[in-house]
């Protein structure tokens, strides 16, 4: 069952925010970058750096270069977001599992929480209810976790 959004009250003093976003499936990845940066901005977040790339798997490229420049260049956490669908072969799953591996490292090694929204999805149908429909926008609940993550990382700072 699809979880609705709940909105929640989060304020970030100071925070600094990346979203890296795939330019591949733009009418889902766009409207989840939309949703994003809508929340980051009514929890006061003012810089936001938005770096668009060709497909989900040019994510982590990104991400990681974006986390290795945490000391000249801060951000609290770094948002990526993208729509891979399924297809008749199994590219898109290893696309998913690639992506998902290479995220989860670049938090690890750089420290920096990577908020993965890289969506593998069944079909067209799952992407509307998913990024297009503002009860079960995934972009919304990213900027969420991400201001989240912030916290806990100042609090265990």
């Amino acid at each position: 069952m699809l979880k609705r959004v709940q909105i929640k009250k989060h304020r970030s003093a100071g925070d600094s925010f990346a979203i890296v976003a795939s330019q591949y499936n733009a009418r889902y990845v766009d409207a989840m970058l939309r949703a994003a940066k809508t929340e980051l901005q009514r929890a006061g977040v003012t810089s936001i750096e938005i770096v668009r790339v060709p497909g989900a798997f040019e994510i982590p490229v990104i991400a990681a270069r974006l986390a290795n420049d945490i000391p000249n260049h801060s951000v609290s956490a770094i948002i990526c977001l993208g729509v891979i669908l399924r297809g008749e072969t199994v590219h898109a799953a290893h696309v998913g599992e690639a992506v998902s591996r290479a995220l989860m490292e670049i938090q690890l090694r750089y420290g920096i929480p990577v908020i993965h929204e890289v969506l593998l999805l069944e079909n067209e149908n799952q992407a509307r209810a998913r990024c297009l429909d503002k009860n079960h926008n995934r972009g919304t609940e990213a900027a969420q976790t991400a201001l989240q993550m912030a916290r806990v990382m100042k609090k265990i700072s």
